[in-house]
């Protein structure tokens, strides 16, 4: 392999050309992304960037000694693949760049509603510094969304004297991501912070001045905000013969599938990472698309192993937190199947958590301001190790105790 390129300049990108290079890869290599930014972290946009503690967080690297060539502002726009194991030509606003081993890390783009009037989105440092410039005191913010990004800037809306109102169409705050009866939880944060929570509330368009709910009910606003999730940004890859589903279709290793999902299907010279990678999880027996930042810094590893050569598989259990109305919010694994969930400790205090099992398997966890449970949990998720349900419920008893002989 003589030639590189990693289509995407987030942290999954600059984390492949990391794992490339320390695997031994010593051929040309070039990232390609669509941002004037050299590679930054994402997580920090919607809590210290948007609070005004931080203006810059670039992702740490040694771009001389990495000898990657970078082409900022540039777009693929197209990709053309010659036999699997020959490599192609990705089209880009650079022109044609020529490959015989191709990184996809493009991400995902935020989802917005019908509507002429501007709806701010927080996906890109520019959208976080641009935001943070109208979070003025007493500004009328409406936040379309009460997931995890609806809720942090929720959080620092009303830290910085905002009237803030949040819609959700669900009937409960998080619930696509942790479930109605978790998110529920979460609800009373809203108030306690001063900002107001419409569940159950549609939003039918965005207008200069607001947005027109879906039963003709006007709620006025100086700043717009949507934060109903993201999309895998895949649009240059229509017509390249790649497997698409929500994301690109890979195998464990992801190396990406071409044309239909079978034996022998998956490119050796091609693999996706990040928001964009729909991969095959052996852990869950089904395939996982986490857009989360645990997922974009530790899956490139395996990627580009794949891409050497080289045996790997990547099978984490999903991991990701939140910084909300004071709190700090983590969850470990998947409870997409699991039979139950269980309390530990009071969800209306300051520090609780729940699980979810299946019989005694521990599928997942949610910790609110409890570090110690969700790093012993996630191990024992990792481990696959059985535990008893009672003790796991008893919020004096430390998760790890709670595994069974």
């Amino acid at each position: 392999m003589q030639r590189v390129i990693v289509v995407g300049g987030g942290l999954a990108g600059v984390r492949a050309v990391e794992a490339l290079r320390s695997k031994g890869y010593e051929g040309a290599l070039t990232l390609v992304s669509a941002e004037r930014h050299l590679p930054y972290d994402r997580p920090p946009l919607s809590k210290a960037v948007l609070a005004g503690e931080s203006d810059d967080t670039t992702v740490d690297a040694d771009w001389d000694s990495l000898r990657c060539d970078l082409l900022l502002g540039e777009r693929a726009t197209g990709l053309r693949l010659a036999e699997p194991g020959r490599g192609g030509v990705v089209a880009s606003t650079a022109g044609d760049l020529p490959f015989d081993g191709l990184v996809i890390a493009t991400g995902a783009a935020p989802v917005t509603l019908p509507g002429d009037g501007r709806q701010h989105v927080l996906r890109t440092i520019d959208d976080a510094r641009d935001l943070r410039s109208r979070l003025s005191g007493g500004a009328r913010i409406v936040i379309i969304g009460a997931g995890w990004i609806g809720a942090e800037v929720a959080t620092t809306a009303a830290a910085r004297s905002c009237a803030v109102t949040v819609v959700e169409a669900a009937d409960t705050p998080l619930a696509n991501a942790i479930g109605p009866e978790v998110g529920a939880l979460t609800a009373p944060w809203y108030a306690e912070a001063g900002v107001e929570l419409r569940t159950g509330v549609k939003v039918a368009e965005v207008r200069d001045g607001g947005v027109l709910l879906a039963g003709g009910e006007e709620i006025p606003a100086d700043v717009v905000v949507a934060g109903i999730g993201v999309r895998p940004d895949l649009s240059w890859l229509e017509g390249s013969g790649l497997l698409l589903e929500r994301g690109v279709v890979t195998d464990a290793a992801f190396r990406a599938h071409q044309g239909e999902e079978e034996p022998g299907s998956a490119r050796p010279d091609v693999v996706a990472v990040g928001d964009c990678a729909a991969w095959w999880s052996g852990r869950y027996g089904r395939r996982l698309l986490v857009e989360h930042w645990d997922t974009a810094l530790n899956a490139p590893d395996v990627a580009a192993a794949a891409l050497l050569g080289q045996d790997a598989a990547y099978d984490a259990a999903p991991y990701f937190w939140s910084e909300q109305f004071g709190r700090m919010v983590q969850y470990a694994g998947s409870h997409a199947a699991s039979e139950r969930l269980v309390h530990r400790g009071d969800p209306s205090g300051r520090k609780w958590a729940v699980v979810w099992l299946t019989g005694d398997r521990l599928d997942a966890i949610l910790t609110v301001d409890r570090p110690r449970d969700l790093v012993q949990a996630r191990r024992i998720i990792a481990a696959g190790t059985p535990v008893d349900p009672d003790a796991v419920a008893d919020p004096e008893v430390p998760v790890r105790q709670a595994v069974r002989p």
